[in-house]
């Protein structure tokens, strides 16, 4: 039976110290151990940035690719071989910049999968440019006077798409941040955890002691209902989308691959995919 011990490996990360992400790592590892599950069954995809190097600090199988583009990857691993733990990470610029159309369409389908975006709102990578989520007025190195784009909302643009599990936490509180992993991870589903992780290279404004007046907790609303898609938005609204905790989950859609035609039949992992010489020809002759 595996545990957290399982999970670590002697890479040793070099991300800048007190970064959020730390917390991030630190968080899925407890989760997979929790859960029991076994490295070989477990497959993180990750993207381009600070964040993108979660998937080397993890033992477990896994796939850098490139800017913006680990869902589709990890898309492709899950219908390959639905018993393996899919899990995509990246940032805030790699999943809500270039990669945006991306995860919309993947929360759309409800693939059975877990995103974890590290929000800091800043390109730490590249040295401290404004992101997608930065806040309008924010000043970095490319916007210098005040950024003059509006932040998008993760949270309404994923809960607009029809996702299925949707939680947001902060890399301060490693114990909720577990349990909405798992959460996430536990869902038949397309699940999002989007984590307020502070750079405290590049962003100046929102760090861990900004977060920490800002933040409010979805616990503290007694009368919320996270099953209900309407308040949820409300909330997200009302809060300015600075809420953490489960902000909806629906168990009652079936994941994509369950919809699938011919979804009973072995996994494509399992199955003899060898072209015969016959049926190469019948192809062929279809594309003459």
């Amino acid at each position: 039976m595996a545990t957290v011990k399982e999970f670590r490996n002697n890479v040793r990360p070099n991300w800048c110290p007190g970064c959020g992400d730390f917390a991030v790592q630190a968080a899925l590892q407890r989760a997979l151990g929790n859960l029991n599950l076994e490295p070989e069954n477990v497959a993180i995809v990750s993207g381009i940035g600070c964040s993108g190097r979660i998937s080397g600090y993890v033992n477990a199988y896994g796939f850098h690719g490139v800017h913006g583009r680990s869902l589709p990857i990890a898309q492709g691993v899950k219908l390959a071989n639905r018993d393996l733990t899919v899990i995509a990470s990246g940032g805030d610029g790699d999943g809500f910049g270039i990669g945006m159309g991306h995860f919309m369409h993947a929360a759309r389908r409800n693939m059975d999968m877990t995103y974890i975006v590290m929000d800091n709102q800043i390109y730490g990578l590249t040295k401290g440019q404004h992101s997608p989520t930065s806040a309008f007025g924010f000043k970095a190195k490319t916007t210098p006077a005040g950024n003059i784009e509006n932040a998008i909302s993760p949270l309404q643009i994923a809960l607009a798409a029809g996702i299925t599990y949707l939680a947001q936490g902060f890399s301060h509180d490693v114990n909720q941040l577990t349990e909405l992993i798992q959460g996430g991870i536990e869902h038949k589903g397309f699940s999002l955890i989007n984590v307020f992780s502070p750079c405290v290279t590049y962003n100046k404004v929102n760090t861990y002691e900004w977060y920490k007046q800002h933040v409010v907790h979805l616990e503290d609303f007694p009368n919320y209902d996270a099953a209900d898609r309407s308040a949820a938005m409300a909330k997200v609204a009302e809060t300015d989308g600075l809420c953490t905790g489960l902000v909806f989950h629906d168990d009652t859609r079936k994941p994509f691959d369950q919809l699938i035609q011919g979804y009973k039949l072995e996994p494509i992992n399992a199955q003899n995919l060898t072209l015969e010489r016959e049926m190469f020809d019948k192809v062929m002759e279809e594309f003459a």
